[in-house]
C-alpha cells in the first residue's frame, strides 16, 4: 500500500451534486459580496496577479518535486527575517494609538449565527484584527456572506482597519462550512493536482462570501499508525506533503485568500490532538528539520502570508512550554532559521494545552513576547476582554516591548494590504 493510501478514510466523502451546489453557492455569494465591499477596492476588478507577500512565489515554472527545498545551510542559520513594509503601511501603523495597535493582534471567535452576534458590537468598539467564523456560527451560504460583509461594513463606518474574516476550512468533514469546498479531507485526496483544484474552488467560494482567510491547510507530516490529526493529514511522506503544501498555498494565493498553514513546526507525530489535551512531539530538532519543516519551507516559498503555531510540547524545547508560547519556536526557528516574515498566528488559546498550562490572558501576553503576531481566541467574551486588557497593560508597562508590538502590527497590516483589505 502506498504511503498516501495509509491515510485514506474508510468512508470516502461523496457529493453527487457537488458541482451544481458550488455553482449555486457562487451565484448566491455574488449578491452577498456587495455588502462586503472593502476599503481600497473602489469597485475595481481584482488584479489577476497578487503582489508579493511573504517571501514571494517560486521564480521558475518547473516541477516542484524536482527541486525540493533542502535544509538550511550554515549561512542560512541565524538569519533574521526582514520586513519590506510599504510607506503607506508604516504611516498607518504610526497613526494608530496603542489601544488600536493591541486590538489588531486579536483574532476572535464568537457565539451567534446572525448580525445580532455580540462580536459586531466589539468590532465597533475595538479595532480588532479579525474574526473567525466557525461551524457553530454557520447556517447557510447567504447568511455567511452577510456575516463577513457586516464585519467589513462596520470597519468602514467606524473608520477602523478592515478585519480579517477567517475560517477553519480544511476539507470534507473538517470544514466549518460543510456544504462549501474543499469537498474532500486531505487524506481522501487522490493527488496534489486535485488538492490544488479544490483549494482553488474554496478560495473562489469563500472570497465571494466575504471570507478572506483560512486557518490552514494542515501541512503536517503524519505517522502511519494512530495519527493525532487523522484525516487532516495528507500523507506520512514528507515529499508528498511538501508538494501538497506548495499546491494548496499557491491556489489560495491565486484566489486572493490568506492562508495560514498549520501547525508549525509540525504536529503530525504528536501523541494526541491539541484540541483534546496537552500533546508532545518527541522528534529531535534534526528530525524535525528533515521531516516536518520541509513542507513549511515549501509553503513559505509559495508565498504563504501566515502560519499557524502549534500548541504541542517539543523535545528541542525540553517539553517545557507550548510551541505557540515558545520563543524557540516562534522566533528562533520560524524567523531566524526559516526566514519567514509573514504573520504568525497562534492556534486557539482556549485549547486544553494552553488552559492546562496557564490562563488565557497570560498566554496571550507570553505568545506576543515569544514572537506570535496574532492571537486566536475562540473562548468566552469575558476571556477575550481579559486577554485584550492583559496585552494592553503589558505593552503600557514595558513587559511587551513597543518594538515587538509594532513588528507584529506591521506584519498584519502588510498582509492586509497585499490581499487588498487596505491600500
Amino acid at each position: 500500500m502506498a504511503l498516501k493510501d495509509s491515510f485514506r478514510s474508510v468512508g470516502r466523502l461523496t457529493r453527487p451534486g457537488y458541482r451544481l451546489l458550488t455553482a449555486a453557492v457562487l451565484v448566491l455569494a455574488a449578491v452577498a459580496a456587495v455588502a462586503g465591499a472593502v476599503i481600497g477596492s473602489d469597485g475595481e476588478e481584482r488584479p489577476g496577479r497578487l503582489p508579493e507577500p511573504g517571501r514571494g512565489a517560486p521564480r521558475e515554472r518547473v516541477s516542484f518535486l524536482s527541486r525540493i527545498i533542502p535544509p538550511p545551510g550554515p549561512r542560512e542559520r541565524g538569519r533574521r527575517a526582514r520586513q519590506d513594509v510599504p510607506h503607506s503601511v508604516r504611516k498607518l501603523g504610526r497613526r494608530l494609538p496603542l489601544e488600536r495597535k493591541v486590538a489588531q493582534l486579536f483574532l476572535l471567535g464568537f457565539k451567534g449565527t446572525d448580525l445580532n452576534a455580540a462580536v459586531f458590537r466589539q468590532l465597533r468598539r475595538l479595532d480588532l484584527g479579525g474574526i473567525v467564523i466557525d461551524r457553530a456560527n454557520y447556517t447557510e451560504p447567504g447568511l455567511l456572506g452577510q456575516l463577513g460583509g457586516e464585519a467589513l461594513v462596520i470597519s468602514r463606518q467606524a473608520r477602523r482597519v478592515p478585519p480579517l474574516v477567517m475560517a477553519r476550512q480544511l476539507g470534507g468533514e473538517y470544514n466549518s462550512f460543510p456544504d462549501l469546498p474543499p469537498a474532500h479531507a486531505p487524506a481522501d485526496l487522490g493527488s496534489t493536482r486535485q488538492a490544488a483544484a479544490e483549494a482553488g474552488q474554496a478560495a473562489s467560494a469563500l472570497r465571494a462570501l466575504n471570507v478572506t482567510g483560512v486557518l490552514g491547510p494542515s501541512i503536517d507530516v503524519g505517522v502511519e499508525s494512530g495519527p493525532a490529526l487523522a484525516g487532516r493529514v495528507f500523507s506520512d511522506d514528507p515529499e508528498q506533503v511538501t508538494s501538497f503544501a506548495h499546491a494548496t498555498v499557491s491556489a489560495y494565493r491565486r484566489g486572493f485568500v490568506i492562508s495560514a498553514p498549520s501547525h508549525f513546526p509540525g504536529l503530525g507525530s504528536a501523541n494526541i490532538s491539541t484540541e483534546e489535551g496537552p500533546a508532545t512531539v518527541g522528534l529531535s530538532a534534526r528530525e524535525l528539520e528533515r521531516r516536518d519543516l520541509v513542507p513549511f519551507r515549501a509553503a513559505i516559498e509559495a508565498g504563504a502570508p501566515a502560519v499557524t503555531l502549534s500548541h504541542a510540547l517539543y523535545s528541542f524545547d525540553d517539553f517545557t512550554v507550548p510551541g505557540s508560547l515558545s520563543r524557540k519556536v516562534a522566533t528562533d526557528l520560524l524567523r531566524d532559521q526559516l526566514g519567514f516574515d509573514g504573520v504568525a498566528i497562534t492556534d486557539d488559546l482556549a485549547d486544553p494545552p494552553i488552559t492546562a498550562f496557564t490562563s488565557i490572558p497570560e498566554a496571550a501576553v507570553r505568545a506576543v513576547r515569544a514572537g506570535a503576531d496574532m492571537l486566536f481566541i475562540s473562548g468566552s467574551a469575558r476571556e477575550q476582554r481579559a486577554s485584550y486588557v492583559a496585552v494592553l497593560r503589558a505593552a503600557r508597562r514595558g513587559r511587551i516591548a513597543r518594538k515587538r508590538l509594532d513588528q507584529a502590527l506591521l506584519r498584519i497590516l502588510v498582509a492586509k494590504r497585499n490581499y487588498r483589505l487596505i491600500r
